[in-house]
Formats: C-alpha cells, sequence, structure tokens
C-alpha cells in the first residue's frame, strides 16, 4: 500500500496534550472513551496478536474484545500490534486497516513480559534490529494507514533503541514512542528522560516520550527537557483520566483544577457500567475490582473498600459499595 503519512494537525496536536499508552487489561474500549473525553490526543489498543488475529479472526469473544473501536472513537485510536514474521504481521495489518476504526497501526517491541519476548516478540525484537526492519517495513506496505513504533530502551543494554529506531526510519515509520526504561526494568527505577533528548536529536521521525509522567507538571518537564513531540501517559491515567484534562490544561498555562469526590464517584460509577455492558455483568465487575481502587487510591476506608468488593459480582453490589465508600468520604469532610 505505500507509506500514509501523519499530517501537521496531529503533530500539532500531540504538542498540546497527552496521548493514552497501551496497557493490557486496562485500554479496552470503554476506558479509552473517558480518556479521550478528558483531553487525551489519542489512544492505543490493547496488544493484538497478529497471528492470533489472523487465526481466529474475530469470532472469539476475546478477539472481539480487544478490536473493538466505539464510532466515537473513529480518528482517535491506533491498534497495537505485535509478532515477529513480516508476512504474518504485513496480512494482519492490511486486514485490520480497512474500515477506518484505526488511524494508526502501533508495532509493540516494547512489553517486557516473559511469555511474550520468549517467542521473539515485544522488546525482544530490539535484540534483532536487522529482523525488526524487515517486520515494519512489511508492515507499513501492507497498510493502508501510518504506522508507528512503540520501544524501549532496549532488552538489556540502553543503546539499542538508536539502532531500532534508524531502522524504523528507514523502513518507512512515521513516528516512534520511547518507554525510556530497558526491559530487565519492567516498570521500577526511574525513566531516563536524557534518552529521550537523545533519540529526538539523532532522528527525523517525530518522538513520543513514555515514562514517570505523572501530572500537569511533570508533563511540561518532559517537553521542556527533552525537545519530544509528544507524551504518553500509561499507569497514572489509572483510576484518573483526569489527568488529560490537567495536562492539557498547565500546558495551556492555566491553572489546574482537580476534580472533587463527587465527581470521581460519577467517573467511577460510569465506568463501572460501561465495563459491564462491555464486558457482561460477571466479567465486567471482576476487572472492574481493580480499577476501584485505582479511583480511590490514597483516600482514607481504601483498604476496607477492597475487602467489600473483592467477592462481589454483580454490579448493584459493586455501586453500592461505591457509593457507601463515596457518602463517608462526604461525612468526614463536613465533620
Amino acid at each position: 500500500m505505500g507509506e500514509a503519512v501523519l499530517d501537521t494537525a496531529f503533530l500539532d496536536a500531540l504538542r498540546g496534550g497527552a496521548v493514552l499508552a497501551p496497557m493490557a487489561g486496562v485500554t479496552d474500549m470503554p476506558f479509552r472513551r473517558l480518556c479521550l473525553e478528558c483531553g487525551a490526543v489519542y489512544a492505543v489498543t490493547e496488544m493484538v496478536s497478529a497471528k492470533g488475529y489472523l487465526m481466529s479472526g474475530e469470532r472469539l469473544r476475546a478477539q472481539q474484545e480487544l478490536l473493538a473501536v466505539h464510532p466515537d472513537e473513529y480518528g482517535h485510536v491506533a491498534l497495537q500490534l505485535f509478532g515477529h514474521e513480516p508476512d504474518v504481521m504485513a496480512e494482519a495489518a492490511h486486514l485490520l486497516s480497512a474500515d477506518g476504526r484505526y488511524f494508526m497501526i502501533d508495532l509493540n517491541f516494547g512489553c517486557p513480559v516473559p511469555k511474550v519476548c520468549r517467542n521473539g516478540e515485544g522488546s525482544a525484537m530490539m535484540r534483532t534490529p536487522g529482523h525488526a526492519f524487515e517486520v515494519i517495513r512489511a508492515v507499513v506496505a501492507g497498510s493502508r494507514i501510518p504506522v508507528s513504533v512503540k520501544m524501549r530502551l532496549g532488552y538489556d543494554s540502553a543503546e539499542e533503541y538508536l539502532e531500532l529506531a534508524h531502522a524504523a526510519e528507514r523502513a518507512g515509520a512515521g513516528l516512534l514512542t520511547l518507554h525510556a526504561r530497558t526491559r530487565s526494568q519492567y516498570y521500577a527505577g526511574q525513566a531516563d528522560w536524557k534518552c529521550i533528548r537523545r533519540l529526538k536529536s539523532e532522528t527525523g521521525l517525530p518522538v513520543i516520550g513514555n515514562g514517570d509522567i505523572t501530572d500537569g507538571v511533570t508533563a511540561r518537564r518532559m517537553f521542556q527537557e527533552t525537545g519530544c513531540d509528544g507524551i504518553a501517559v500509561g499507569r497514572a491515567a489509572e483510576g484518573n483520566p483526569f489527568i488529560f484534562d490537567e495536562i492539557r490544561t498547565v500546558l495551556a498555562g492555566k491553572t489546574w483544577h482537580a476534580p472533587g469526590t463527587e465527581m470521581r464517584r460519577q467517573m467511577l460509577l460510569r465506568h463501572a457500567a460501561d465495563l459491564v455492558s462491555f464486558k457482561g455483568e460477571t466479567i465486567g465487575v471482576r476487572e472492574m475490582r481493580r480499577h476501584v481502587m485505582n479511583y480511590v487510591k490514597g483516600c482514607r476506608g481504601a483498604v476496607a473498600l477492597r475487602r467489600d468488593i473483592n467477592t462481589i459480582t454483580d454490579l448493584k453490589a459493586l455501586e453500592a459499595a461505591v457509593n457507601r465508600f463515596f457518602d463517608g468520604l462526604h461525612t468526614e469532610s463536613e465533620e
């Protein structure tokens, strides 16, 4: 299909906000919609296996959920694809880029999970930049939409990202996202923002920086210290989709006013209802337990709430437990 190009309007938008980074088990359709409504520039899906997709299409429910995009999201969702076989990746990219659900394909060369890396996929691709080049080139040729590459500093070494970045540029990728940790770090330690600055200075591609952005102030600092073209937020968005509005506000030079407890309650309850509607009550409630604890992190009584919801299996009971918790917060603030 040839190289599809990201336009200047997109690049301008990147500089005014933040992207929702892909997270397995988190960035499903209900959560992405909340983040987009709160101001995320775009959102990235959970990882989709190219081979898994070609073998099952969209027959399997789990696959349907991974690939689902709400009409409200069209033009603002990138599909994150992983695999290591150029022909398989190209065919999946060609099919999945056909109907306008996604505006970009994001190749995952950053996942640190052992079961992914054992197959030579995810961040293991950074060990073989020549092979990565072949994969990227095949996907670019097969895709009808632009292709980006998400990577880490390296598998073990913090130098592998530069070679992979140059390979991606030669292969026709249009955008790079660098999570400034090595695979061996997983999510521990401090992200090395100096590497984002170096990547930006040594490649002609737009660069999105990822790692240790926790609020509007750190977002602004990453732009200032690295010269990156955009930033991506991952774990800091869990239980806090408001962070995207915060970042937009701070980058615009305005004062951010954090949402009150009632607004957080309503966002949490909406998230729960949307997740249950999307995945069914049993799965939706089970997955929502984790999200609930992220919404109330740091609040008095959070430990007791965890105990309350740990065995809950229906939405009404979950909503009742959440409302009791927030009612208690209101009572405390009035005393």
